[in-house]
């Protein structure tokens, strides 16, 4: 099987948070941080724990669809405030609005070349 470009990857995991309606989409290009735990990581919002939860599913089946990429692990789906989803190269984090403002994982890496993304 043919390997995905981490460009790729990370444009096939907005566009599935894009189908479920996933706000405030950033994405962080941490190559550049020696310490970084992976290459990219891209935070969205949804609403609700419900939405929360739609989101990651779609992200899942729909990198699956395009990329045939599956995540190396995905956690926090029990009470979906915060869905953390491995895809080696790109961290997923999709949020609800409380834990997103509380952790505020854009500051701790904002020594990387963040993007926002239109909704």
């Amino acid at each position: 099987m043919k390997e995905v470009s981490t460009k790729k990857l990370a444009e096939t995991i907005i566009e599935g948070i894009r189908n479920r309606k996933g706000q405030r989409i950033v994405s962080i290009d941490l190559r550049k941080i020696k310490e970084a735990p992976a290459e990219m990581m891209i935070i969205a919002e949804g609403n609700s724990n419900t939405q929360v939860s739609s989101i990651a599913d779609e992200v899942d089946d729909f990198v699956r669809t395009q990329t045939h990429v599956h995540p190396l692990s995905v956690s926090g789906q029990e009470n979906a405030e915060w869905i953390a989803m491995d895809y080696g190269t790109i961290f997923v984090h999709i949020m609800q609005r409380e834990p997103r403002a509380y952790y505020d994982i854009e500051h701790l890496w904002a020594d990387g070349k963040m993007t926002e993304w239109e909704d």
